[in-house]
Parts: C-alpha cells; structure tokens; sequence
C-alpha cells in the first residue's frame, strides 16, 4: 500500500474536522457527566475523545476501505484489536484527544495524533494542535514539516546536539516501576531542565521543532508515540529503547528515549539512568 502526501492531506483533513466538530466546540464546556475515569485518576476519558474517534474512524474507513483503524478508546474497550496492527497492509492508530487531563482541567495544551502503519512499518503521521489549527506532518523517507491553515509549510529539524547537562526535554516517569523512577527522579538535576506537559503531542512537537533536546518515555502505547515517533526521525533525530533496541509500534514496553543523534541518546541514557 502507498501511503504518500496525497493520502496524509486526507487524515490531515480529518483530524481538522474532528477538532471543529468535536473537539473544540467541548473544550471548557464539560458537565460533571462527560468525564469519566478508565483505570484510575491519571487515566481520564471525555465525549469530545468519544466523539472525535468516532468521527477520524469512520471517515478513515470510507476514504480506505479494507483499512484497519485502532482508537485509543476502543483499543480500551478491546485491547485484543493491537493484535491485528503488525499484518494489516494498512492500519490507523488514532489518539483523538491526546493530553485529555489538560482538555478536562481547560488547559490549552492537548492534540489529535493519527499514524499510518503498513504491515508494521510506520508510513505517515500526524499531530494536530486544534487551538491553533496547525498540524505538524511526516512521510516516511520524505520529511518532516509543520503545516498552518493557509497551507504554508515549516521545515521541522530537531535542536543541535549539546551535553547532558546542557540539555532540556520532558521526561515522563509516572508509569517507571520502581526503583528505575527513583533514580530517574533523582538524576533530574543532570539536565538543565525537565518538565511534564501531561501530551505528547506537543512534547513531541516541540523536539521535532528544535525547542528541546530530550524526550523520555516509558509506556509506549502505539497511538501515543507511532505518530510523533516518526515526526523526530524525520526531523533528523535518534530514538531508542531503553535497552538499545529500536522503537516498533508493535510493543508498548521497555520505556524510549528521542534525542538529537547518537551520542546524544548515550548521554541521556547514562544521565539518567546510571
């Protein structure tokens, strides 16, 4: 299956329209009955996430019939549909309100991220940022970029290298295990900044942009990090598992960290973790 720019301006435009129709017109306007907890009180879920999914799914499965399309909802409601996403000649995971605590708390800080995945190789991706109505964009071997709603384009490069304890970037150690977070947490001050934006989206959008250095992850769920994932690759960056292993769609364990290049990745890893 080609997955070119052609068909990224489709989703794109799908993601645009949920966040018209969905999305927005929810935002700092939820009742006391359109926020519900899933597995606890970090994990939250609203009807603008209900509703925008519904929508992208839909009009992903009209415009590619045959398509598989994995939501960050239903996947929670069934997670055995995961199981199909590594022989789908083309597949959609779909996170309809990424940052949804900052969408529930009114904060403007939350996105639409959406990749195409063919037979397990992430192909497209985009993230989407419904406040501003811009979107930033990749195609596997073609780039990254930002794109604004009149259409003009920003070419998306990650920041220059620079040593660990010049570096800044989120790090995300709410789902670490013990006692890796303790030691994460304690090497913080090994950066020169560190913060939790509670969205990948944005976090993503920000080191793809070059506004920081580090990402750091640990749950990998596909729809969370497929999409910005392969924005940083194409923007020029490096990412690894902790372990050293590359990054696959197809697993959501074993933690990830994104950085400029290499070395970089190396001096993260150790600042952090060693």
């Amino acid at each position: 299956m080609t997955f070119g720019t052609a068909e990224l301006g489709d989703l794109v435009e799908l993601l645009r329209t949920a966040a018209r129709v969905e999305i927005m017109p929810r935002f700092r306007k939820l009742g006391a009955g359109d926020v519900r907890q899933k597995s606890g009180p970090l994990d939250l879920v609203t009807e603008a996430d209900e509703a925008a999914e519904r929508l992208i799914t839909n009009g992903l499965l009209r415009r590619f019939p045959g398509s598989v399309v994995i939501g960050e909802e239903a996947a929670s409601a069934d997670p055995s549909c995961l199981a199909v996403l590594g022989d789908a000649d083309l597949a959609f995971v779909v996170d309809p309100v990424d940052g949804t605590a900052n969408f529930a708390a009114g904060l403007p800080l939350f996105g639409v991220m959406a990749a195409a995945i063919v037979r397990g190789e992430i192909v497209a991706a985009a993230i989407h940022d419904p406040v501003c109505d811009d979107t930033a964009l990749a195609v596997r071997g073609g780039g990254a970029w930002s794109e604004a709603p009149d259409g003009r384009r920003t070419d998306l490069r990650v920041a220059a290298p620079v040593p660990a304890e010049q570096m800044t970037g989120n790090v995300s150690w709410r789902f670490l295990p013990e006692p890796r977070r303790g030691t994460v947490c304690a090497n913080l001050p090994r950066l020169a900044g560190s913060w939790d934006y509670r969205c990948a989206a944005h976090e993503y959008r920000m080191a793809c942009a070059g506004h920081c250095h580090l990402l750091f992850f640990n749950r990998l769920m596909p729809w969370d990090h497929a999409p910005g994932w392969l924005l940083h690759q194409e923007a020029g960056g490096y990412s690894a598992k902790l372990d050293g292993s590359p990054y696959t769609p197809l697993r959501n364990d074993g933690g990830l960290i994104c950085a400029p290049d290499r070395a970089s990745w190396e001096a993260a890893r150790k600042a952090l973790l060693v």
